[in-house]
């Protein structure tokens, strides 16, 4: 449904952050689908020593639940495209509560996220969902919130807020 090229144009994430690679299914302010190739070029993991037991070549999971946050970024930022209207200002992954991890991921696993959106209320949405690697289900999403706020509203690199 969605390209790599179609989701640069959506996300400002690029390579190496850019943690999304498609979207299989979208139903506007509802669900999405979207997948994530995990390959062992990743950043992630430059710098290790080598051999090391398969266990140590797990994915790390804050870049899995950054990879479902980005997937959630879409579901909103194409709801609001699909309404006719933008998301004003810059997203950002504000929370994450009740995850719950019952496997790993390795290089060569394609991660599929199933976002879902709970509800908007103003420039906050809601989202729940699960990541699968296959038939596995290996993380529960319980609650995660995504805030769009004017650059305004921002506190400024390097100075007090």
């Amino acid at each position: 449904m969605l390209e790599l090229p179609d989701i640069m144009r959506i996300l400002p994430h690029r390579p190496p952050i850019l943690l999304v690679d498609r979207v299989l299914e979208f139903e506007a302010g509802v669900r999405i689908v979207a997948t994530k190739t995990v390959s062992a070029s990743e950043p992630c993991y430059t710098g290790l020593a080598d051999p090391l037991p398969a266990a140590d070549y797990a994915y790390p999971t804050s870049l899995l639940i950054e990879s479902f946050g980005q997937s959630g970024a879409l579901l909103w930022l194409c709801t609001a495209q699909a309404k006719g209207t933008t998301v004003e200002g810059t997203l950002i992954f504000a929370q994450a509560r009740d995850c719950v991890f019952t496997g790993r991921v390795f290089p060569g696993d394609v991660l599929r996220h199933e976002v879902r959106m709970d509800h908007l209320v103003g420039d906050n949405a809601f989202m729940t969902g699960e990541t699968w690697v296959g038939d596995r289900r290996i993380a529960t999403m319980g609650s995660v919130l995504a805030v769009a706020r004017d650059e305004g509203q921002l506190p400024r690199s390097g100075r007090p807020s």
